[in-house]
């Protein structure tokens, strides 16, 4: 697992991606990259892959090879050492997750776990928009597991509840 910045450089967060390796379902094995991103990157990574033109918190890409979601390693001919087959990459931008840290009342550490391992868990196939609450009952389960309360999910619910409230109030 590597954290870096935009531009691939490596930052020094270790303590994110031991607490990632830590909290994540065993079938999570393999390479990740999670990469801290301005607003205005993911913003554009938003509208290009998604066709949303608004600055996200997290975006997952996948590894395209077709047996990425496997959990053996991937042979190299050239090494005897196994090369561990890529899951993908997590994309997170750093001023959105301040700016929701900030309103949950949390660190900015606490929020990029939640947004590390809401991006694994779409790495991993789930969906929370499709899912039947699949993906949220798992969530919870791995954040209990690395002791943080509401996750992303919960928030968001929470969000459109109060939304709705307050449109039908009026």
């Amino acid at each position: 697992m590597a954290v870096t910045d935009g531009r691939g450089r490596p930052l020094g967060l270790r303590a994110l991606a031991a607490w990632l390796r830590r909290v994540a379902p065993p079938r999570a094995r393999g390479a990740v990259t999670i990469a801290l991103v301005s607003d205005e990157r993911i913003r554009a990574l938003n509208r290009t892959y998604r066709h949303k033109d608004y600055a996200t918190d997290v975006l997952s890409f996948a590894s395209s090879a077709p047996s990425a979601r496997s959990v053996r390693s991937v042979p190299n001919p050239q090494s005897p050492i196994p090369i561990p087959r890529s899951l993908g990459d997590i994309v997170i931008a750093r001023g959105v997750a301040r700016r929701q840290a900030r309103e949950a009342g949390h660190d900015e550490a606490t929020e990029l776990k939640l947004l590390a391992l809401h991006g694994l868990l779409h790495l991993l196939g789930y969906d929370h928009e499709r899912d039947d609450g699949r993906m949220r009952r798992v969530e919870q389960r791995l954040r209990r597991r690395g002791g943080l309360r509401e996750g992303l999910i919960e928030r968001s619910r929470a969000s459109v509840r109060r939304t709705t409230t307050r449109a039908g109030t009026g």
